[in-house]
């Protein structure tokens, strides 16, 4: 161990008699480092969790890629372009399906709402994962009814529960002048992701339900569904289908489609480590004075430690390795609290949320190996900055003046 360190150490860990406002100082500029490093922590573990539960959640129920067309009227040879998307590279599975609008009824509750027709085993996304009450069937039911899937806000909106007989109606013309197409169903179940334009919006049936309301002749389908076999070849089996297919045929992929919410996300992700870094930045102010508070409780020690040979270089380290372990030690206890406060999140819950603003009922944490790295990294570089000039003014006290006046 070398003269430096080992000095800087009795000085961190003891106090001497009478010099209780120093102890203060330095208990206080941990504490700062502390607070700022947990906070960091805690906050890019939350925006994490933010970022991966509403990802997971669109990519649970949305396509990765949809190819349609540009005028929305129903692809015509829609198996043949089926089996073309079906054999690109990177395509996991593809599947037809038919889309439109039409009114929901439930009793005497009426809502409009979005039909989509998929194929009665079932689409191509996790749904049946968050299916809460009932079961996803969308076959032919025992009383003669097919079946019908829908989200938890709309079912709330009709007062509709599994069992329920369920009337979808569809207009033909768009001036409304014809009547419109009626077909019963029974709600077999009824799912909740937590984001509004999912359970509020879509209905499910089987695809030759759907046909037959919205008048999509055979061998046509409003849209082609793809699943690629990894989400980060999403971009590229995007890409290559976009390059291939011709108009009036149109490619988007899922981060399109839902732009507004993953540029929420990403808005997040980047403003809240910038603001809880200022709270390092002003520890590490802090940090500052109780060093130089040191200095000056020090100042005889300072003096006798040069008149038995210690250079400036080496009172500048001792005072730097002190400001170090306060660093340390504030963020040792940082990094404790963080990992507290994510077993109390992820097992209590501590900080519930609005689902209707947050698309979940408690904040979610997914803490990240790089980011104690980082954190901790910024912490000590901010640490050994602060410390590097009073550490300065000390190497620059004269021994005579501080033996001869106590000074």
């Amino acid at each position: 161990m070398s003269f430096e360190w080992f000095i800087a150490r009795r000085y961190f860990s003891s106090s001497r008699k009478g010099a209780s406002f120093l102890s203060f100082i330095k208990i206080m500029a941990v504490s700062g480092v502390a607070v700022g490093a947990a906070g960091l922590l805690i906050a890019l573990a939350v925006v994490h969790g933010f970022k991966s539960t509403i990802q997971e959640k669109i990519l649970g129920f949305g396509n990765h890629i949809t190819v349609s067309t540009y005028t929305g009227n129903p692809i015509t040879r829609a198996d043949t372009l089926l089996s073309f998307v079906a054999a690109q590279p990177g395509v996991d599975a593809a599947q037809l399906a038919v889309t439109g609008q039409g009114m929901v009824q439930a009793g005497n509750y009426v809502e409009g709402t979005l039909i989509k027709g998929v194929d009665e085993n079932g689409d191509l996304s996790d749904l049946r994962s968050y299916v809460t009450d009932g079961t996803f069937d969308l076959r032919m039911q025992e009383n003669g009814r097919p079946g019908l899937v829908l989200g938890q806000r709309l079912a709330r909106s009709i007062g509709a529960s599994p069992g329920s007989t369920i009337t979808l109606y569809t207009l033909r013309g768009s001036g409304g002048t014809e009547l419109p197409d009626i077909m019963q169903f029974t709600l077999t179940g009824i799912y909740h992701t937590g984001i509004d334009i999912f359970d509020d919006t879509f209905v499910m049936i089987g695809f030759s339900h759907a046909a037959r309301l919205l008048s999509v002749p055979p061998g046509m389908a409003h849209q082609v569904d793809v699943r690629v076999s990894d989400l980060g070849l999403i971009r590229q089996v995007h890409t290559q289908l976009h390059e291939e297919l011709r108009f009036p045929l149109y490619v988007e992929n899922i981060y399109q489609t839902y732009s507004n919410l993953f540029a929420w996300i990403d808005l997040q992700e980047q403003t809240i480590p910038f603001v809880i870094s200022v709270m390092i930045i002003v520890a590490a102010f802090n940090l500052i004075g109780a060093v130089l508070m040191m200095v000056l409780e020090r100042t005889r020690d300072i003096g006798i430690l040069k008149t038995i040979g210690a250079s400036d270089r080496s009172i500048k380290s001792i005072f730097l390795f002190e400001g170090l372990l306060v660093g340390a030690a504030g963020l040792v206890i940082g990094i404790a609290i963080s990992l507290l406060f994510y077993w109390l999140q992820s097992t209590y819950g501590i900080i519930p949320l609005s689902e209707d603003n947050y698309f979940m009922t408690t904040a979610p944490v997914e803490p990240k190996i790089r980011d104690f790295f980082l954190v901790g990294g910024v912490t000590m570089l901010l640490c050994a900055l602060a410390s590097w000039l009073p550490a300065r003014t000390a190497a620059k006290t004269d021994p005579l003046k501080v033996i001869q006046f106590g000074r």
